[in-house]
């Protein structure tokens, strides 16, 4: 029986480069997967590698993000979000924007995609399927990338949401549960972090003014990252779970952005993404 193999790419803002990389090296070897599940940037870096746009994401990594149209103080000063949601999955990838999504591939590539949100006004991990992403729409990416503080959430037939590493940030449960037999995980902090209580403590007291659901789920993402890594970490003593994470983040964190890091995160995600070709091979 043929084993059913999920991608699971976490995101982290700019440290999501280092999954860039390893998607362009899967593309390089003609690997395909069965599911792919997409968490904030991890989900735009997913979309990219089921368009078949190999450097894709590398280009809005290193060239768009320095543009104070896509990432900026005075973005925030102006609509209250530091990132233009709206520019990134609508002004520079629509059918007539700068560097267009290649849909007409994405419709044609049988994988399954699953895109993580959290629901800001009950705080739970919303699964978004291919059914919510149509040409020009990719509403679904722009919610699962919404960070709480840094922006508003993102509204979608009436419901705000929130970034969805709040609520699930690494669904390696999710995953098995879909029916994956083995899964591709790629974090973006290093391979031993433990997240910290303390690091969202502000963030969510500051949230749970308008949302407090979402804040709650902000307030306990360290123990949800922290289990769901250490359920990852059992799997792959059993062969069934593979984890790629970058083991120098070479300066670079969830809105702080530096070309020469950039460029050197996503070549060690293109290195260390050469053990996807033993990986699938056991």
């Amino acid at each position: 029986m043929t084993k059913k193999t999920a991608i699971i790419d976490v995101g982290g803002g700019f440290r999501g480069i280092y999954g860039a990389g390893v998607t362009d090296l899967m593309l390089d070897e003609g690997i395909s997967v069965d599911h792919a599940y997409g968490v904030s940037a991890g989900s735009a870096d997913l979309f990219s590698f089921l368009c078949n746009q190999r450097g894709r994401t590398y280009k809005f990594y290193t060239d768009y993000a320095f543009r104070k149209e896509y990432a900026s103080a005075s973005n925030y000063v102006k609509t209250r979000n530091f990132v233009d949601l709206d520019y990134v999955y609508g002004t520079l990838s629509n059918h007539d924007g700068e560097y267009p999504c290649d849909y007409d591939a994405y419709e044609a590539n049988p994988t399954d995609f699953t895109v993580v949100a959290c629901n800001g006004n009950t705080g739970s991990a919303i699964y978004f399927g291919r059914e919510s992403i149509s040409r020009d729409n990719y509403d679904v990416m722009k919610a699962s990338s919404a960070l709480p503080i840094a922006g508003e959430p993102y509204v979608i037939n009436g419901i705000p949401y929130f970034d969805g590493g709040l609520a699930d940030p690494v669904p390696v449960s999710k995953a098995f549960d879909d029916g994956a037999d083995r899964i591709i995980l790629v974090l973006t902090h290093e391979y031993d972090f433990i997240r910290q209580a303390k690091k969202d403590a502000i963030p969510a007291a500051l949230l749970s003014h308008s949302y407090p659901a979402a804040a709650h789920r902000l307030l306990m993402r360290y123990k949800t990252y922290n289990d769901e890594v250490a359920l990852a970490k059992k799997y792959e003593t059993e062969g069934k779970v593979l984890i790629l994470a970058p083991d120098n983040l070479y300066g670079l964190n969830t809105l702080s952005r530096n070309l020469d890091g950039l460029k050197k995160m996503y070549q060690e995600g293109y290195e260390d993404a050469k053990a996807v070709l033993s990986f699938l091979d056991e």
